[in-house]
């Protein structure tokens, strides 16, 4: 582990009135959407960047928050993997919020490089290179995760206190060990080497932990809805195996994006997350008590030794196993609470209006397979 110092900054301030005009890339995405929606109702105009606008599934939502606010919201088509791609929709933007990033599940990549690092370092880079032809841009609000503070949980046992905090940088995840955070700690660092070349905008970087919570964009396809699949079908039904996350509500992370854009004083990373991490057991005893019927949620938690001996045959490696069971630490989130004025969610609120949202999700998947079984 190595620690990271983006903190520096010079004198200049950002600020954000309401009413000014902003960019979201990524608009569709399980955060950006709820962070397009408090943009709104602060007032602020909006500009949103989607893959595609043909595409009615994923901008059927953002529409509609354009129709109950009137004139404040546009909708872009930008790639990520195309120069040049944001510049009309940031074109007139004080603040760009990059949000865009591909989040999939890990049994969906196939490689590592081209499915989430080339995205999301090349993404970042056009972006980057959008905000330096934009002279209107002063601050940028970079999207990143807490998997550039560690790559494994392991890591963390190696910090002071072995408590997380933002002095940490990832240097344990590799294109081909734990993809995803290698990919967003590369375009996090990218975004602050670009950041401290120059001197018209400044930026500060969210990092939060596994986002739960309500989903605005039904037909998302964000691996954030279905990272507690395995527990709510009944994987576990036998016991939950002792892992436990970092959590953090999706609407919290959305309030403390802005917070970054609107506070002068906000600077550097921040993590996103409840001080206590949440075990899968924890998770389901929180579930049964709303659903006591529901047979499919653990009543007990498993010990160490299944998972080792079983763990390989459900996709999980010795080294992972090694590297995460049982292993807990502390969160230190003093810097967003204190500077970004993040009031986090109970957690239980978080769970059940996760655990609603993925219902509603299969749900509609269902009702488009039997509507594409009788067009058949």
């Amino acid at each position: 582990m190595t620690a990271l110092d983006p903190t520096s900054r010079g004198e200049r301030v950002s600020g954000t009135p309401e009413g000014e005009t902003v960019l979201v890339t990524g608009g569709s995405g399980f955060v950006a959407a709820h962070l397009v929606r408090q943009l709104l109702e602060r007032g602020y105009r909006v500009r949103a960047t989607v893959r595609s606008t043909a595409n009615e599934a994923k901008t059927r939502p953002l529409r509609a928050l354009g129709d109950a606010h009137p004139g404040r919201l546009d909708l872009f088509e930008a790639d990520l993997l195309v120069e040049g791609s944001f510049d009309e929709a940031m074109r007139g933007c004080a603040v760009v919020f990059h949000v865009a990033s591909p989040f999939l599940m890990p049994e969906k990549i196939k490689d590592g490089r081209r499915d989430v690092v080339e995205p999301a370092l090349t993404g970042t880079h056009n972006v980057l290179a959008g905000i330096e032809r934009t002279e209107t841009v002063r601050r940028l609000v970079f999207t990143s995760t807490v998997g550039a503070v560690f790559g494994d949980y392991a890591d963390v046992l190696e910090m002071d206190g072995r408590t997380l905090s933002e002095s940490y940088v990832n240097t344990t995840s590799t294109v081909t060990r734990n993809p995803y955070h290698y990919a967003k700690t590369v375009a996090e660092r990218a975004a602050w080497d670009a950041a401290r070349a120059q001197t018209r905008w400044d930026m500060v970087s969210v990092n939060p932990g596994l986002i739960l919570g309500p989903s605005l964009t039904p037909a998302s396809d964000s691996g954030s809805l279905f990272l507690l699949e395995e527990l709510f079908k009944g994987y576990f039904f036998y016991g939950a195996p002792d892992f436990s996350f970092t959590t953090v509500d999706v609407r919290d992370v959305a309030a403390a994006h802005i917070a970054a854009a609107e506070r002068p004083e906000a600077h550097g990373r921040y993590i996103l997350a409840a001080e206590e991490m949440t075990s899968f057991h924890r998770m389901a005893t929180i579930l049964r008590a709303h659903r006591p019927r529901d047979l499919r949620l653990p009543r007990t938690a498993l010990p160490h030794w299944p998972v080792r001996v079983l763990g390989p045959a459900f996709g999980l490696s010795q080294d992972y196993i090694r590297t995460h069971l049982g292993i807990r630490f502390r969160v230190d989130n003093r810097r967003s609470v204190e500077e970004l004025g993040v009031v986090y969610r109970p957690f239980e609120e978080t769970l059940l209006d996760h655990h609603g949202a993925w219902r509603e999700q299969r749900r509609r998947g269902r009702a488009r397979q039997r509507g594409g079984d009788l067009r058949g």
